[in-house]
């Protein structure tokens, strides 16, 4: 299949931010606000130095995570399991957030053992681009969205503010509590939930001839189903993408893929994606985050298209 001709790669940071902040980032650590709570943890990408003194993170950080190298995040080799240090004052939980359209979305943070909070900050753009995706249609009611590797939801609640009907599938039953606690704190209901393994469901929704008009895929480097199903993303994902391929809407469908992974390029995600869709009004390049500090934080390539 051809797919339409890119004329840029695009660098692109997350827009809408007010509870969110990076203020500084390097040797391997990032210092970031989320809400009125500043705190440290680990950032594989961020291999130059810090622009600011140790000292002011220091005096800054409310938390810092180390980490446990005898233990693996299931969504991502570069994230290891670990341990905070708070200071006085610092909660375990509490909440940020987003505004989007008329909604505004909440998200519950936590302090989890693999140094993940319960948001990724760079998908805000994601957010924005499904939120008027789904805006185009006459009836948001008809758009049907499947969010696979779904994590606590910020897709999901993006397509749901936008009035789509959203499958939410992740393989991990407390993160999808923990989505279904933000859909209810962002004042949204009827997300269906899927604790399932992503290829398995997708495989299972070919043969059943299900069609969705929106597809988003969030693929860690490697993980495990509900089942122990093994997921490896360089062997398995070419299996998924040819069912993603077999249940979009080709009249009006549109897909969205962020790859974290180290050596993955936007290149590598064009030419594996025009493998098994047509591709029109296509958006490809690398999210990041600008510091207070200066510095630009690197966080993943996407692509998105539509067929419209």
């Amino acid at each position: 299949m051809q797919a339409s001709e890119n004329k840029n790669l695009s660098l692109v940071p997350p827009p809408g931010w007010a509870d969110y902040e990076l203020i500084d980032c390097g040797d391997f650590e990032k210092l970031e606000r989320f809400g009125k709570f500043i705190i440290t943890r680990p950032e594989p990408q961020a291999i130059w130095p810090k622009a600011m003194k140790n000292e002011e993170w220091e005096k800054l950080s409310q938390a810092h995570f180390s980490r446990d190298n005898s233990k693996k995040s299931h969504r991502s080799t570069d994230n290891e399991a670990g341990g905070w240090n708070l200071k006085p004052g610092m909660p375990d939980h509490w909440q940020i957030n987003y505004q989007l359209g008329n909604t505004k979305l909440r998200f519950k943070l936590a302090l989890t053992a693999f140094g993940h909070i319960g948001v990724f900050p760079e998908q805000a753009s994601n957010w924005q681009y499904i939120y008027e995706q789904i805006q185009q249609w006459e009836n948001p009611a008809n758009c049907k969205v499947l969010n696979l590797f779904a994590y606590t939801g910020g897709i999901s609640l993006a397509a749901k503010a936008a009035g789509a009907e959203v499958t939410h599938v992740d393989s991990v039953k407390s993160i999808i509590s923990w989505a279904n606690e933000n859909q209810q704190n962002s004042g949204l209901d009827n997300i269906r939930w899927v604790v399932e393994d992503a290829l398995k469901f997708t495989r299972r929704e070919a043969s059943r001839g299900n069609i969705y008009q929106g597809i988003v895929l969030d693929p860690p480097a490697y993980g495990r189903g509900p089942k122990g199903e093994k997921w490896l993303l360089q062997e398995l994902l070419p299996e998924l993408l040819e069912y993603c391929s077999q249940i979009l809407d080709k009249q009006k469908g549109f897909l969205i893929i962020n790859l974290y992974s180290m050596g993955w390029s936007a290149l590598m995600a064009e030419n594996i994606i025009r493998s098994y869709f047509e591709m029109k009004n296509v958006e490809l390049g690398e999210f990041y985050i600008p510091s207070s500090s200066g510095l630009k934080l690197p966080l993943g390539i996407f692509l998105r298209f539509n067929n419209f």
